[in-house]
């Protein structure tokens, strides 16, 4: 049982697109009418919407917030603040920005407003870190906690590549190190597992193309989930050396988490593992640290400290000053260790994963995604690409055997060999699977105003025989006789004249005709086409739910599995008309049986409908003694796009 203690912080968060329009109104919630503003020159633009959206209740600006919130530049703005009377903060930027407002409300609790630019984070936490001689402090306070955050992503529509890249690592470097904190719990592992997962999406998806908005609000909801990590339980190593290499040598705040973060990773990996594999399975990798580095890779975003201008000479003292006080950390930390660390971290060095069959696995489905490389076709290479990946983590995530990896490819040799003319089991598994509704789902149900579509089925013959309006397609075969009288239609109502309608079905006992040889031609199948208003009518025998093929493959796979065989009863209808999209259905027999377990997951609601019980004349006059049916129906057609 896992023992664990939550708090909340409590603060408020808006949340959206254009919401700086509700900033005043915010303001004035916390009570305030005279507010400082401050920003920083990189943030100008951002700063003249916040102050149009301010109006008359902005007394005072400070655009001075530097890196690692400098004492001084703190002074300076409290003598702005303490000058204009103002009685509440509203911050515009990044954590420098935010950094100098919490700073401000430590020392005179005063209300903040921060309106974040950046995925920074730390407008969510009660946590400071301040540089005063060379050396950033860090306190915790309720005092520094902001009273609401403003996030609008219209403001990050403008980050620069460069920045969004750094910024959301430092806020992914949040949520992996909340995964490992000694006050990890249920609530923040969701909220930190969670922004990996849309970090992970967020950075490449923006790479692509900066101004995603949709990416752009995916990647501030984790900077606000990562935060919510840092404000509820303590951060480790990682933070520890970004705010001693910030501090003592002056280098960039996020470019420095950037750097540190798989290496930090890395040496905390041997002591954490299964938290490194829900991060990596959050980030897709197989390997958590390296993946990390990767994705950084992959972004063209900084990997080294030398680049960042950090001194070789300066990293025994950065070792000695991250070990010189002790804090909590899921690896023993050593000096040497650290050393080590930031030795790789500076010369820009891969982490490299502990050598195991899932980082070997990794290199190698890498290598076969390789080889599709130049394939001329991309979609080609879209769909073997994944089929590959997909197979090879299917493989690896089940522990594959030789053997079940043999009878796999025996069960599918065999399935190939009773595929023929008449019979297609390889149709009928993915049928079963229910693959080929779920291709029939994404491909043909994505316009609500159409008749829904349905699976093709295994028994399906080409060139069904042509029938006149009103004949009989039943053969002869026993059966409570069904009239059939539908209309085929556009989107708008109107009738489609010479649709060529396919119909088939089973008979009576559950068998298709060509499941049945001592039949001679085809029954139960035929070939129409819609008159002027767009009808179609014949007649044939009530449908009956049946089993499918069981002497086969996919037979013993249901029977191993302990599923019945059986469909529900139904007809099959494909239409083709000129200027339409074909339509593949089925209509079901309300009340039948199995409509809730249907073996191939085919059957929809709006298909389930009425065959109507009659007795009496018919609509041609067919002399007929007892019950016969009715279905009355009208299919509405797609037309072609474009």
């Amino acid at each position: 049982m896992r023992t664990f203690a939550h708090t909340s912080p409590p603060s408020r968060v808006v949340f959206g697109a254009g919401t700086v329009g509700r900033l005043r109104q915010e303001v004035e919630r916390l009570g305030c009418s005279r507010i400082l503003l401050l920003s920083s020159p990189p943030v100008a633009e951002a700063a003249a919407r916040v102050r149009e959206a301010l109006g008359d209740v902005l007394a005072a600006e400070f655009d001075g917030a530097a890196m690692h919130t400098p004492v001084e530049v703190t002074e300076q703005a409290l003598e702005v603040l303490t000058g204009a009377a103002a009685d509440g903060i509203v911050a515009v930027g990044g954590g420098s920005t935010t950094g100098l407002s919490k700073a401000l409300a430590l020392r005179t609790d005063l209300p903040q407003v921060i309106v974040p630019t950046t995925y920074a984070g730390s407008e969510v936490t009660p946590v400071l870190g301040e540089t005063r001689a060379g050396r950033k402090v860090t306190r915790s306070s309720p005092a520094i906690l902001p009273e609401t955050v403003v996030y609008d992503v219209d403001f990050t529509l403008t980050l620069p590549l460069p920045m969004t890249v750094t910024s959301g690592v430092n806020a992914l470097a949040h949520a992996v190190e909340a995964l490992y904190s000694a006050d990890a719990d249920p609530v923040t592992d969701q909220q930190a597992l969670d922004a990996v997962s849309r970090i992970a999406r967020g950075l490449p998806r923006l790479a692509a193309d900066p101004a995603d908005r949709e990416a752009r609000a995916d990647l501030l909801h984790a900077a606000w989930l990562a935060g919510n990590c840092l404000a509820t339980v303590g951060m480790g190593l990682h933070h520890k050396l970004c705010h001693t290499l910030g501090g003592s040598f002056d280098l960039p705040h996020a470019q420095t988490h950037t750097v540190v973060l798989p290496h930090a990773m890395a040496y905390n990996a041997p002591a954490v593992p299964d938290v490194m594999r829900r991060i990596a399975e959050a980030l897709g990798v197989p390997d958590a640290p390296s993946g990390v580095y990767d994705l950084v890779v992959s972004l063209g975003g900084p990997t080294s400290l030398r680049e960042l201008g950090m001194p070789e000479s300066g990293l025994a003292r950065a070792a000695e000053l991250a070990t010189s006080t002790p804090y909590p950390n899921p690896r023993e930390l050593t000096t040497e260790g650290i050393a080590q660390l930031l030795d790789g971290a500076w010369q820009g060095r891969r982490p490299q994963g502990p050598p195991s069959a899932e980082s070997k696995l990794a290199r190698l489905t890498e290598e076969v995604v390789a080889s599709f490389a130049q394939a001329p076709d991309p979609r080609v290479r879209t769909l073997l690409s994944d089929l590959v990946r997909h197979l090879h983590a299917f493989v690896a995530a089940n522990d594959v055997t030789d053997a079940e990896w043999q009878y796999a490819i025996d069960f599918l040799t065999r399935t190939g060999q009773i595929c023929g003319p008449t019979r297609q089991e390889f149709v009928l598994l993915s049928d079963t699977l229910g693959v080929s509704s779920a291709v029939d789902l994404l491909t043909n149900s994505r316009t609500p105003e159409t008749t829904p579509s349905a699976v093709l089925g295994p028994f399906y013959v080409e060139g069904p025989p042509e029938a006149a309006p009103g004949s009989d397609i039943s053969g002869g075969l026993h059966g409570t006789p069904l009239w059939v009288d539908v209309r085929v239609t556009d989107t708008d109502g109107h009738p489609v004249k010479d649709a060529v309608v396919d119909v088939w079905q089973s008979d009576e006992d559950g068998f298709y005709d060509v499941q049945l040889p001592e039949l001679d031609g085809p029954v139960l199948r035929a070939r129409l086409r819609s008159d002027a208003e767009g009808r179609i009518t014949f007649w044939s025998i009530l449908p009956s739910h049946y089993p499918i093929p069981g002497d086969g493959p996919v037979g013993q796979m249901l029977d191993a599995v302990g599923r019945h065989p059986y469909r529900a009863p139904h007809l099959h209808f494909m239409f083709d008309a000129p200027g339409h999209r074909r339509l593949v259905t089925q209509l079901f027999v309300a009340g039948g049986a199995y409509l809730d377990s249907d073996t191939v997951f085919g059957v929809k609601d709006e298909l389930v409908v009425d065959f109507a019980p009659q007795t009496g004349p018919t609509p041609d006059g067919r002399p007929l003694d007892g019950e016969w049916c009715r279905l009355d129906y009208t299919f509405r057609l797609a037309p072609l796009a474009g």
